[in-house]
């Protein structure tokens, strides 16, 4: 098992194959680096040197009672690109892993990263505060967490139907796919699920996206049930100095896995340009 030790003891566990340009994997709440299956594979034979890591408190990484917010993420993944030294990468993330891959380019990626991308990403906010008023009431973040503290086994099977819009009329349900989200998910610590809500819920990533200089793709499935659309790609696009927006009409949150061929497709034509 490939795992680096980060300044405060927490050992994170990561993936690295093939070689090439880098593109660097950044996971959804609450699961790994295995959620990037579809694109690590894709990619790899493509020539790319592909890199995944699971998060602190997550998948095969220290369940650490504490650290678990932006800041700390980002600077977990500075570590983890330094003892790689990878240089002219691609940081690619999804949903919580979007505000991850945000937050470390604006501090810590100056002459590593060439570009980004984020999909289905929780920037630039999702919470509703008096700056945010059309955003998500609290209350919704709260019932994720007393779900997550005190329900987890159920509530994270409950959690797939609608992060992969199984409760769509016509939609193809995979039980496979199911099984491999809450798989992931109870892999990592309860605590760090728990904290993590907080972290992607109200961490206001405004200031990091106007302040990135590369490229960065937005990808966003119109119909995410989890993020939506309105209250955060279609805003964080226009807050970039050098955006650019895909959206996907009846895309749901878990895209990457149910449209992989199109979002493959897509990433590499922004990869190659």
């Amino acid at each position: 098992m490939s795992k680096i030790t980060v300044k405060d003891g927490t050992e994170i566990y990561y993936k690295d194959w093939g070689t090439g340009q880098p593109l660097f994997f950044h996971h959804g709440w609450p699961l790994s680096g295995d959620d990037w299956d579809g694109q690590m594979m894709f990619f790899l034979k493509q020539g790319f040197r592909v890199i995944a890591h699971d998060r602190r408190g997550h998948g095969r990484s220290s369940q650490t009672a504490d650290g678990h917010e932006m800041d700390t993420y980002a600077a977990d993944v500075a570590e983890l690109t330094k003892a790689l030294d990878l240089k002219d990468a691609i940081h690619i993330g999804h949903s919580t892993g979007g505000g991850e891959v945000i937050r470390y380019v604006a501090k810590h990626g100056k002459g590593r990263v060439a570009k980004a991308v984020l999909i289905s990403a929780v920037t630039p906010i999702m919470v509703q505060n008096e700056n945010n008023p059309d955003g998500i009431p609290l209350a919704v973040f709260d019932e994720i967490r007393e779900g997550t503290a005190f329900n987890r086994p159920q509530y994270f099977q409950d959690f797939t139907i609608p992060f992969y819009g199984y409760n769509r009329e016509g939609a193809k349900i995979s039980q496979g796919v199911r099984d491999n989200w809450w798989r992931q998910g109870m892999m990592g610590g309860v605590k760090a699920h728990y904290d993590c809500i907080k972290a992607f819920s109200e961490t206001d990533f405004t200031e990091d996206l106007k302040s990135v200089d590369v490229p960065v793709l937005v990808m966003h499935g119109e119909d995410d049930q989890i993020v939506p659309f309105p209250l955060t790609g279609a805003k964080a696009v226009k807050l970039l100095k050098n955006g650019t927006l895909i959206s996907y009409p009846g895309f749901p949150h878990g895209m990457p896995t149910t449209e992989a061929a199109t979002i493959n497709k897509d990433l590499l034509a922004f990869i190659r340009s």
